[in-house]
């Protein structure tokens, strides 16, 4: 059978992705190829030649990512920190993004033992798995209300350990044996406010209720911020990842907490306004 250059169906697939809006085409290009091939994106210039039926397998994806179905929906998987995860529809893609956050969080753990660790808005359990695997000591508890969500992270979490809940976070009774008890509180929750325009990604495949939040997009943040000031043990952090256009609004709600001091937003590696953070005096 006649075998063809990879590099032809990437570069054929990088034009008909940057035809449709795709902001990386040529990234997704090659991890697509690369989940083809069950290779390493890196790795892929060591297969110069393939055959017809993956050029065809390739073009099959790059059609249904030309649609905007997520990248990650496609290869049935998001990154995150040491972690990877299982995603598609009905639970939220975990973004690079929060990263930023989980860097944070894992700081203020470094010096810590046994800490116990409290992931608000889990989705796909991502942010929790994630702490758990850096930090394996951490006793980690992760909190979702969706029940699509729920199964999604059930099915990441494993026997990792990581304590499941399933509850909302606008609950007064939520983890009340908790309280006091938690060295660190994250929470990627939603924060997008409504009317916003967001990619076809977001607005047709993330579940709307992990997306957006109220006029102001605060509705969920607001709760947090008081869940997180109850759960909180005296030198413990709360960080909370929110929309770049709530840089003052997020930090403002913290401040606002008599029992929380060293409030302090942070940027992304854009410069946008990301997560605010805020301590336990």
């Amino acid at each position: 059978m006649l075998r063809q250059p990879l590099r032809l169906a990437i570069t054929e697939a990088t034009r008909i992705l940057g035809e449709a809006g795709v902001p990386s085409p040529h990234v997704d290009a090659e991890l697509i190829a690369a989940h083809v091939l069950d290779v390493p994106r890196g790795k892929l210039v060591l297969t110069p030649l393939v055959d017809r039926q993956v050029v065809e397998a390739i073009a099959r994806l790059v059609r249904e990512r030309a649609k905007r179905v997520p990248l990650q929906h496609l290869v049935g998987w998001a990154a995150l920190g040491p972690v990877t995860v299982s995603v598609g529809p009905g639970v939220f893609v975990p973004r690079p993004e929060t990263e930023l956050l989980l860097e944070w969080g894992l700081s203020v753990l470094a010096d810590r033992a046994a800490p116990v660790v409290v992931d608000l808005c889990t989705g796909s359990g991502a942010l929790a798995l994630a702490v758990s695997v850096a930090h394996p000591d951490a006793v980690v508890h992760a909190v979702e209300m969706d029940s699509t969500a729920l199964a999604w992270a059930r099915k990441n979490l494993g026997d990792s350990g990581v304590h499941l809940h399933a509850g909302d976070v606008t609950g007064s009774s939520l983890l009340a044996d908790l309280d006091g008890q938690a060295d660190l509180v994250l929470c990627n929750p939603p924060y997008v406010p409504v009317g916003t325009e967001v990619p076809p990604e977001v607005s047709e495949h993330d579940p709307a209720e992990a997306v957006f939040a109220g006029p102001d997009g605060l509705a969920v943040i607001r709760h947090v911020v008081t869940l997180a000031a109850r759960l909180l043990r005296p030198g413990g952090a709360v960080g909370i990842e929110h929309d770049d256009t709530q840089g003052e609004a997020v930090p403002a709600l913290l401040a606002a907490r008599t029992v929380l001091t060293r409030v302090a937003d942070h940027d992304d590696l854009a410069g946008r306004p990301r997560f605010a953070t805020a301590y336990r005096t």
